[in-house]
């Protein structure tokens, strides 16, 4: 396993397309934003994530194309619902896409067992969570089949997915 670079850096390198496939119905149930929304306490995005509105922002301005698509059982979990609130404040005006996929319409799909950033077609971030969605750790290679087939999974995601715009929470 090559030595990662940081997140922020493989940001601030990417040229042409930044995409992100996430999988789980739920991640970080311990964070603090997620849990002041269960609280029913608004939420404001560039407040609470200035950080990644920044990088985001950065390099859709120099024309990066930034994609996230999101695989999600229906009917959805409480997680989702909380980032489907936030994904408009959050993803969409930092310039990223973002598409839904009901889980239930992947299962033609050959899909990677992990989520995944892919920057540029070649840099793979492998993201690895407990049963709780908690980060363990990011695995980062730039195997070209790997970072192939990962692409091309994302593809066949975003293919089928619902833009975020339409996307109703069922």
């Amino acid at each position: 396993m090559t030595q990662a670079p940081t997140f922020d850096s493989l940001f601030r390198n990417c040229q042409r397309s930044a995409v992100h496939l996430e999988m789980r119905d739920g991640y970080m149930r311990s964070d603090p934003a997620f849990i002041d929304w269960a609280a029913g306490k608004a939420i404001d995005p560039a407040e609470r994530w200035r950080g990644w509105l920044d990088i985001v922002k950065e390099a859709t301005g120099r024309g990066v194309s930034v994609r996230r698509a999101r695989i999600v059982s229906e009917p959805v979990s409480d997680y989702i619902r909380f980032e489907h609130s936030v994904t408009d404040g959050l993803n969409i005006n930092a310039g990223e896409e973002v598409g839904w996929l009901p889980r239930q319409q992947a299962t033609e799909l050959a899909l990677p067992g992990n989520d995944f950033w892919v920057f540029d077609d070649k840099a793979v971030l492998v993201n690895h969570f407990d049963g709780d969605g908690d980060s363990l750790e990011h695995e980062y290679t730039e195997d070209p089949q790997l970072a192939s087939f990962l692409s091309s999974a994302f593809e066949k995601v975003w293919d089928k997915a619902v833009p975020h715009a339409q996307y109703r929470l069922v």
